[in-house]
């Protein structure tokens, strides 16, 4: 008997979804999953705002970059739509602000705060869409272990530059510029 035909998913699937939850689609699938826990979402908000200053303002800092909190991504032919919990341009990839809802323009650096429900998806899925559109760093955060690991885009593939634990404080590319205190991402 013949398998039924996938209907590939598309932005109006996206758009369909739930407001409470966060929709993508990788490779013409459709993936949604709740909101963050407050753990997640408090390492998210630390780590935008420990970045904020010094790369998207330029205080106490080299300056040069856009920040943003989820961005909704398209990338590829399908497209993929993806929604990283960070995302960030240097200026002179992204010049100009966009007015749609989404950004068609690859990140320099892309952030993912991983969670149960989500850390397969990150890993398995999202990244190699990073990779195939050449995203050159991404950094993955894991609350409950308390840990940064961060991966450089090393021709065709992602190297691990190095992960970090609990309360050091790092450089961590591309904002080695700066030092971080990891303490701050886990703290209530």
């Amino acid at each position: 008997m013949a398998e039924a035909a996938h209907r590939r998913a598309t932005y109006q699937d996206v758009l369909d979804a739930p407001s409470h939850v966060i929709a993508e689609v990788i490779a013409g699938t459709l993936y949604t999953h709740p909101r963050p826990r407050p753990r997640h979402a408090r390492a998210s908000s630390r780590i935008g705002a420990l970045l904020d200053g010094p790369f998207d303002r330029g205080v106490d800092g080299p300056g040069g970059w856009i920040l943003l909190d989820e961005p909704e991504l398209h990338r590829g032919a399908g497209p993929d739509i993806l929604v990283p919990d960070l995302g960030g341009w240097r200026r002179d990839t992204l010049p100009e602000f966009p007015d749609e809802a989404f950004i068609d323009i690859r990140p320099d650096w892309v952030c993912e705060v991983l969670s149960r429900s989500t850390e397969q998806l990150d890993r398995a899925d999202k990244m190699p869409v990073y990779q195939r559109e050449g995203v050159a760093h991404v950094w993955l955060i894991e609350p409950e272990l308390q840990t940064l690991e961060v991966f450089r885009l090393d021709g065709a593939t992602y190297r691990l530059v190095h992960t970090w634990k609990a309360e050091e404080r790092c450089r961590a590319e591309p904002f080695d510029a700066v030092d971080l205190d990891l303490a701050q991402l886990w703290t209530w």
